[in-house]
């Protein structure tokens, strides 16, 4: 596979992410990696070492990226890490949303970002933390935890909004 049709795949000019602002999905996703391979037959491409994807005010630094396409649309991108690290500003005005895992998995067309092992998200002062985090972008809408946990607990950060001076 030459390495021109790896790049092409990697930009995926018409691949829409549908989380951060509303820009963001009309934006090309950039993809810098030390290695990256695609497999035309399954529609995978797969890039690893230090790998850092962009895609207008998104941000994903991973130890792994593998993007999984369907007629040469994004279906499902997983990031791999120590953690593997997301950001992204919601809309103008607002304190960017962090969020990271040892695992994390983007589905663009369910609007929905899974955070796994290790995971924690945060915005601001808030911050929440457990081993499996769910975060709907299209309705701002966060569940931490599984109802299969095992005792494992969601853990929740809220700091008081600070007193203006009189």
């Amino acid at each position: 596979m030459k390495l021109s049709r790896i790049v092409g795949v990697g930009l995926l000019l018409s691949a829409r992410l549908a989380f951060g602002l509303e820009s963001d999905s009309e934006q090309p996703i950039y993809i810098d990696s030390n290695n990256a391979v695609y497999d035309e037959k399954s529609q995978v491409s797969t890039y690893t070492g230090n790998v850092v994807a962009t895609q207008g005010s998104i941000r994903i630094d991973a130890d792994q990226l593998v993007v999984y396409l369907k007629d040469g649309a994004i279906t499902k991108l997983v990031a791999t890490g120590k953690p593997s690290r997301f950001k992204q500003l919601p809309a103008v005005g607002k304190e960017e949303m962090h969020g990271e895992g040892l695992i994390n998995e983007f589905y663009p067309d369910k609007n929905l970002l899974i955070f796994m092992k290790n995971a924690s998200v945060w915005q601001g002062d808030a911050k929440q933390s457990s081993e499996y985090i769910e975060y709907d972008t299209k309705n701002s809408l966060l569940k931490a935890g599984e109802s299969n946990s095992d005792g494992k607990r969601v853990h929740s950060v809220i700091q008081p909004k600070a007193k203006k001076a009189q």
